[in-house]
């Protein structure tokens, strides 16, 4: 019998590969178009010529990231993120202040920091020793703005003079750990949410038992949060020259001294010495454009922006096969089974990596600079195992704390040779859970009821809507308190210290990075530069040079994303974000502010993809 397709099957499947091919051909003639214009567009400029004199413009928009989330460059050329929505790199910020601090052609270091939607107090804290540096060249350091959040305010207080808007205001109000809880809710919804969590103090299912924070998760919250607003407040009042308590007076006193000036907030910051000159904008350019000693065409104060300074007068790194290299490898976000673009973490992709890292003889030494709330349990032991088969390799590996490197986040740091967090950083958080709701209640309400058959007693248990047996609750506590014991003993192993100190310090508890060194779950205080200098040290390097590994991207990517964010044309097909107005945008970030504690849930609840259903991540682990 002729197995030969019918004549209708093999019209249709020409048809289809003839679309196909045409598909293909008119893809392949659009990038080859779009290289053709590229290159007619890099062949025909030449870099602008920079000033004789200049400021250099530190005006970051959007967030400050250890690294940016991937983003499909093709699909920048068609629509523009909002502010509130992109990202600049830390690093980017830091070396543009630190080359233009022996730059003869950068006169002063100018913050305009109205745009800066976020950054963390850690992170302040890493720029503000860069800022140190430049200050010590004898160059003038300004902040300019309209108005000054917290965050703002305590990049702003570290520079020489802070001018602000006459109507503008500096909004302090410390800081504060709130969350949204749903018993109350689940229950109106007939949802039954089962959790299984390992270590008193983790708190990260308590929202969905509770209808107010548990008083032992209160203490812990508030002991951190004061440990960051205490060094915050010292930071301000250092670079202000305040006496100390200044700042909680500012605050605790506010409406009182507010009446008393009339309802000026302008004037009573002036007063409190948070700023040091009240301008309008004309003013504040005439100022600085003498402080800089130069104008543009336009007449405003001469100054190049740090993104285009650091893209131009950055080293291009060349690495000679023989020349040692310590590289440095970024675990931004929530941590997730399998492969992951930038921004999050893979246990695969960041593995791979890492296994990069190990195989490439010149690499003598590894940071793996962390900053992550945990997730995934088992995605998480398939990063810690890569970086000990590092050191079974002889390769030092330090780790390096951003903001945050709680849960799983710390669970990856257990094994380095050296463990560096800020003072400032939030970490610890050594606990385990899992949870998953049961509709049972919900469908009978609509008179649906799940009924049926099985071989096993276990087949068919863990149907959302059925209810959970007591057995198969009970394997399942059972199996959470085995990742949460494997927890506390890779610590111990990590740490080499005994079980019982880690389990002392265990429980979900969450510190602060003082707090975690005092209590022997980091080795060092200091920021990413130290970090690496360290992991120089281990591997008895004098000379080295340093290299930032990440996930490749496709020919095309690369091409459309050197062209974005190198040329100049480039930056204004993007547009100038920089110019963009505040107050078209008012509605949509209040609309944002209400809806965070449900994205935060709905993050939670998208990255439950651990093959076992065992998560180890710190959902109230937020840097201020």
């Amino acid at each position: 019998m002729s197995s030969k397709p019918g004549i209708i099957r093999r019209t249709l499947g020409a048809l289809w590969n003839g679309v196909t091919r045409v598909r293909v051909a008119l893809s392949n003639l659009l990038f080859l178009l779009l290289v053709v214009i590229l290159f007619a567009l890099f062949s025909g400029q030449t870099p602008e010529p920079m000033p004789e004199r200049a400021a250099l413009i530190l005006n970051p928009v959007g967030t400050i990231v250890e690294q940016k989330s991937y983003v499909d460059p093709m699909s920048l050329l068609f629509a523009e993120p909002m502010p509130q929505e992109q990202e600049v790199l830390l690093r980017d910020v830091i070396d543009a202040i630190l080359l233009a601090k022996d730059d003869p052609r950068i006169s002063a270091l100018v913050m305009e920091l109205d745009q800066l939607f976020g950054v963390g107090i850690s992170k302040t804290g890493e720029i503000a020793e860069a800022i140190a540096e430049f200050r010590e060249s004898g160059k003038p350091v300004v902040a300019w703005g309209d108005n000054f959040t917290q965050g703002q305010y305590l990049l702003a207080a570290q520079s020489d003079t802070v001018i602000m808007h006459p109507m503008g205001a500096v909004l302090l109000e410390g800081f504060s750990n709130y969350r949204w809880y749903f018993a109350d809710a689940l229950e109106k919804l007939s949802l039954n949410m089962h959790v299984f969590k390992a270590g008193d103090h983790k708190s990260v299912a308590d929202p969905f038992q509770n209808n107010a924070m548990p008083e032992a998760e209160r203490e812990i919250s508030q002991r951190w949060l004061d440990s960051l607003w205490s060094n915050y407040t010292a930071q301000v009042e250092a670079t202000r020259e305040l006496e100390a308590g200044s700042i909680d007076a500012y605050i605790e006193n506010f409406s009182q001294q507010l009446l008393a000036a009339d309802g000026d907030v302008a004037q009573l910051a002036l007063e409190a010495g948070l700023v040091d000159r009240m301008d309008y904008r004309m003013e504040a350019n005439a100022w600085l454009s003498e402080l800089v000693g130069a104008v543009d065409d336009a007449g405003n104060y001469e100054g190049i922006e740090f993104e285009y300074y650091v893209q131009r007068e950055r080293p291009l790194q060349i690495y000679t096969p023989g020349v040692a290299r310590v590289a440095v490898v970024t675990a931004r976000g929530m941590i997730f089974d399998g492969d992951r673009p930038a921004g999050s973490i893979g246990g695969d992709s960041l593995a791979a990596l890492l296994h990069d890292a190990i195989e490439d003889e010149d690499i003598r030494a590894i940071v793996l600079r962390v900053d992550s709330g945990g997730g995934s349990a088992f995605a998480s032991e398939i990063i810690r195992r890569r970086l000990m088969m590092a050191r079974e390799y002889g390769k030092p590996v330090v780790v390096s704390m951003g903001s945050v490197a709680a849960s799983g986040g710390y669970w990856i740091s257990a094994p380095a040779d050296e463990i560096w967090a800020t003072p400032t950083t939030l970490t610890g958080s050594i606990g385990v859970f899992s949870a998953f709701p049961t509709t049972e209640r919900l469908l009978e309400k609509f008179g649906i009821h799940t009924d049926g058959v099985a071989t096993t007693s276990l087949a068919g248990g863990l149907r959302s809507d059925r209810p959970l047996k007591p057995e198969i609750a009970a394997a399942l506590q059972a199996a959470v308190n085995n990742v949460y014991d494997r927890f506390i003993g890779l610590v111990a192993e990590g740490r080499s210290i005994e079980p019982e100190a880690v389990s002392a310090v265990a429980g979900g508890r969450v510190w602060s990075g003082e707090d975690a060194y005092q209590a022997g779950l980091i080795d060092e205080l200091g920021g990413l530069e130290q970090a690496i200098a360290a992991a120089a040290r281990l591997a008895d390097l004098d000379a080295y040079s340093i290299e930032y590994l990440e996930q490749p991207l496709s020919s095309r990517e690369m091409l459309v994303k050197e062209f974005l964010g190198q040329s100049r044309l480039g930056q204004a097909i993007l547009g100038d974000t920089r110019k963009m107005l505040n107050s078209g945008d008012s509605w949509l970030q209040s609309v944002r502010r209400f809806s965070a504690p449900v994205e935060a849930s709905l993050e939670l609840i998208g990255g439950f993809n651990d093959p076992q259903g065992a998560y180890a991540h710190c959902l109230g682990c937020v840097a201020p």
